[in-house]
């Protein structure tokens, strides 16, 4: 965890991993859905990096958080291409989708960071290729006026 004052930033080691769709479970009469074990595993891991990181109280006032995940680049790229993909001349413009690694880590971080996502009023997302799959995160509380277009 890095602060400036202002805001605060993260860093975890850890591959992102995308919201899939969750499973359908029929027991009698009941239904419910539950994550698939992908997901699932992901955000019991990210949540307790979280907490190992970040020891102070949740943040319950509006938010803005930048996200980027860094995805490992694939292994049938030529040694040019991959070099090409590593100084983000080739973005990710593949599955999954941007959206889908976001739901999944403000999930996870949900009680360890903010007390619930619904305080997050500005979200920046980026998706980029690395050789060190990470999530970073950087959190700047909003204050009153910032709300311009």
């Amino acid at each position: 965890m890095r602060e400036n004052g202002i805001s605060m930033w993260f860093r975890f080691a850890i591959e992102p991993v995308e919201q899939q769709r969750p499973l359908s479970v029929h027991h009698g009469k009941r239904t419910w859905t539950v994550d698939r074990d992908k997901s699932r595993i992901y955000k019991q891991k990210l949540h307790a990096l979280a907490s190992n990181e970040y020891k102070g109280k949740p943040f319950e006032e509006a938010i803005k958080v930048e996200l980027t995940f860094y995805r490992d680049i694939q292994k049938s790229v030529s040694k040019k291409e991959y070099q090409r993909r590593l100084n983000n001349a080739v973005l990710p413009t593949v599955k999954p989708d941007t959206d889908n690694y976001i739901k999944s880590t403000l999930d996870a971080l949900t009680g360890v960071l903010w007390a619930d996502d619904n305080i997050i009023t500005d979200i920046v997302a980026r998706k980029r290729y690395s050789d060190d799959p990470h999530v970073f995160i950087k959190i700047t509380p909003m204050t009153e006026g910032d709300g311009g277009a």
